[in-house]
């Protein structure tokens, strides 16, 4: 029989801020040195206070008008009480009827909401220990990092659609420069909610958590909607559940039952005011949006009007933003728009492989190599070199052509006798291309470069070969 898949995603990446969601303990993802960003209020320690994060409020309020949602002007933070090892203080604070925004759209996904919380303390689960037993290890320098939860509406289908919408999140949230949504290092992290159904009425929700890469947040979706679907062929019901992934296995497994929101016993925080957010934050939605850089897709649409080159290296563009930039610099050098497609060409290929040393060439460098080809002057060979040598000692393209012999004979009058030259010395190749053989043409050609060193234009020995045969 057939089944209809549904997925919401719940996805909560740290943000970029110099300090925690309530303190003023270092927000450090680089620190290796376990329990040192830390202090009794992030610790959870009776009789502290906490304080809101203005930074962090703004943050996530830019990510809600890129998204398109709404705004909250009044909101607050609840307590969502649970108690595991990594919440110190027996609960968390998070949002929960009053959320910074709602709704909004991302690539067709619509959105609920997206709120503010504070991070975990960060677990280690070792095997075997003095007394051959289990044991863990809390590291408290993640408890109290300012989170962006976004959550989604149950609108996805596939795991392809996830790993898409993961993507496009973490490019937005770069964009915007609000979190670097690292997953290896578990700045961002996915939570998928799946269930399917043989009707349009959404089956019992299964929520697969902490899926740390996109591909593995597309192979469980994959794999959960499989085993729900032959666990109901066989008869079988499916339970309300939390469930991991094993990426040994490649397969989700049980953890424990679902909680439903009136588990956690929200209930406004005490410690902390409601917010007023145009009077307690000094700004409002006209200030915010004077400081939400371009959208991915904004971006995009942007290229194809201005530049007309590819999707594929619209997209590298807008997840490489500083090649980008060096694509539109160089893009304002170059007079004809047809020939921006060229451009592109060498930058995603050529100019991306240097690594770190790509970051040495200049806008005015790389136009001048393609203005070089587009003339004429320059073989795709000699463009190749002359950009390996910027990498390595910079320089002016034209005098590192003229020193290096990478400028091509254009000349036919200087070609001619070359040319003369290498179909008299190869008339066998002359009577298979007469006979039909195109590829003779080539080997050709070939010899005229090799009689050349290499400096002929081989468009120009071959428009002189076939003058002469």
């Amino acid at each position: 029989m057939d089944y209809k898949p549904t997925i919401g995603l719940e996805i909560h990446a740290e943000l970029s801020t110099k300090t925690k969601m309530f303190c003023s303990c270092k927000n450090d993802t680089d620190e290796k040195s376990p329990n040192v960003n830390i202090c009794p209020i992030c610790l959870g320690h009776p009789g502290t206070l906490p304080v809101i994060n203005k930074e962090a409020v703004k943050h996530v309020l830019k990510v809600g008008i890129a998204v398109g949602g709404k705004l909250a002007d009044g909101s607050e933070f609840d307590r969502k009480n649970y108690f595991y090892p990594d919440i110190p203080k027996g609960y968390q604070i998070s949002q929960y009827k009053h959320p910074l925004v709602s709704g909004g759209e991302l690539v067709g996904v619509k959105l609920t909401r997206i709120h503010l919380e504070e991070d975990t303390a960060k677990s280690s689960h070792a095997e075997g220990s003095e007394r051959s037993e289990g044991y863990s290890l809390v590291d408290f320098n993640r408890a109290g990092v300012p989170l962006l939860e976004l959550v989604t509406e149950p609108v996805m289908h596939s795991g392809e659609e996830v790993s898409m919408f993961g993507k496009e999140l973490q490019i937005l949230l770069q964009t915007l420069g609000v979190s670097d949504a690292n997953m290896e290092k578990g700045e961002m992290r996915l939570e998928a909610n799946i269930s399917v159904s043989h009707s349009d009425k959404l089956g019992t929700k299964v929520e697969v958590k902490n899926l740390n890469s996109f591909r593995s947040a597309e192979r469980a979706a994959i794999y959960e909607i499989k085993r729900q679907i032959e666990s109901l062929e066989k008869g079988g019901t499916i339970s309300q559940e939390t469930r991991g992934w094993d990426e040994a296995k490649q397969a989700t497994f049980s953890q424990r039952s679902k909680e439903d929101s009136h588990d956690y016993r929200y209930f406004p925080d005490p410690d902390l005011p409601k917010l007023k957010l145009s009077e307690a934050m000094g700004f409002d939605e006209k200030f915010l949006r004077l400081h939400v850089k371009e959208t991915p897709n904004e971006k995009r649409k942007r290229f194809k009007k201005d530049y007309g080159i590819k999707d594929g290296d619209i997209n590298f563009y807008v997840q490489n933003v500083e090649l980008g930039e060096l694509f539109e610099n160089a893009a304002k050098i170059i007079p004809e728009k047809k020939d921006l497609q060229l451009l592109s060409n060498y930058i995603v290929s050529d100019i991306m492989s240097l690594g770190a040393a790509v970051y040495k060439i200049k806008p005015e460098s790389i136009a001048s190599v393609v203005k070089m080809i587009i003339s004429g002057e320059l073989s795709s060979r000699g463009a190749k070199n002359i950009i390996e040598i910027l990498a390595d000692e910079g320089g002016d393209p034209k005098i590192i052509a003229k020193n290096k012999g990478f400028i091509q004979k254009n000349d036919e009058l200087e070609l001619d006798l070359i040319v003369k030259n290498v179909v008299t010395q190869n008339q066998q190749a002359v009577g298979e291309y007469k006979a039909g053989k195109l590829s003779a043409l080539q080997f050709l050609v070939g010899q005229g470069m090799k009689a050349t060193g290499g400096s002929a234009n081989p468009n120009v020995l071959k428009e002189l070969i076939l003058k002469i045969i």
